[in-house]
């Protein structure tokens, strides 16, 4: 048997779309494999619910298809499903390092990518990697097609999830397919400040990066309290805060001395809203752990 601890990620950072992601250091899935002749999935957790056994409808089905790995596969979720917290990819990276180890197919993490990417495309429907690739190489990470850099930095960070749900595709849906010229410009310098941010440690640069004017913008209608979460988070500290991946958590950047005051804001704003919401008090972390 192997056991994998995966953790939760955020994805977008803003301007970074379908590019930026970042392993946090808290929640995280705990995913463990057997040997079988055919694979099994059997979920518990928070939002299991909600989550289908089925392996051709599970992502962690699709990862052990591509691997040729049957498994029996548990899955322990601490990433609550359609959190905007990688909760699927947190599946698709664990299984993939799991199984992976179990039946000693000697591919290198980075390897692993493309691979978990699959199981995000049955979330999806399409094999995005700005998630599984901080869930499986841990740090701030820029997926790009067929390369992933990776970046250790120290920034830390406050998630905050309402309790209300948003599905990837709806995410998806409402992002425009067309974009100014200006706004394009804007973008890319943003993503380019937040990149040297990461590199740097520097939670300023970082925060500032995250402003962007065309995904986030109409995401964050989907967010019932989402601009007074925002203000809130900015005047307890925060140097930015954007939605995290497709949503409904926000998420901001802070020092570390403000996180516990961004956070107790941010339930704040979601609750002036009428909405219960849990913070996650977080940081950049670390990828998959195999035990």
């Amino acid at each position: 048997m192997e056991t994998v601890k995966a953790p939760a990620t955020s994805a977008n950072l803003g301007s970074g779309f379908d590019v930026f992601g970042v392993a946090l250091d808290r929640p995280a899935d705990v995913i463990r494999v057997e040997r079988a002749s055919e694979t099994t999935i059997e979920v518990t957790g928070v939002g299991s619910q909600y989550i289908p056994e089925d392996p051709d409808k599970n992502v962690v089905g699709a990862v052990a298809e591509a691997l040729d790995a049957p498994a029996r596969i548990r899955i322990d979720k601490g990433v609550r499903p359609s959190s905007g917290l990688g909760s699927s990819a947190a599946s698709s990276a664990g299984a993939a390092l799991a199984l992976n180890a179990l039946y000693d197919r000697g591919y290198s993490r980075s390897e692993l990518v493309p691979i978990a990417a699959e199981g995000e495309a049955v979330v999806s429907g399409e094999a995005h990697a700005d998630n599984v690739a901080p869930a499986l190489l841990g740090g701030f990470t820029v997926a790009r097609e067929g390369a992933v850099t990776t970046v250790e930095t120290d920034i830390s960070l406050v998630a905050c999830l309402p309790e209300i749900a948003v599905s990837t595709r709806d995410a998806r849906r409402v992002v425009p397919s067309r974009a100014e010229m200006d706004d394009v410009v804007h973008t890319v310098g943003s993503a380019a400040t937040l990149t040297v941010g990461m590199c740097r440690s520097d939670p300023e640069l970082v925060g500032r990066g995250m402003d962007e004017r065309l995904v986030t913008p109409a995401r964050s209608e989907l967010i019932t309290g989402y601009g007074g979460v925002r203000s809130a988070a900015l005047d307890a500290g925060a140097t930015g805060v954007t939605v995290s991946g497709a949503g409904p958590s926000v998420l901001a950047v802070c020092y570390r001395r403000d996180r516990r005051r961004v956070a107790a804001a941010m339930l704040d704003g979601f609750d002036d809203a009428g909405v219960q919401a849990r913070a996650y008090q977080t940081s950049v972390g670390e990828g998959s752990v195999l035990f």
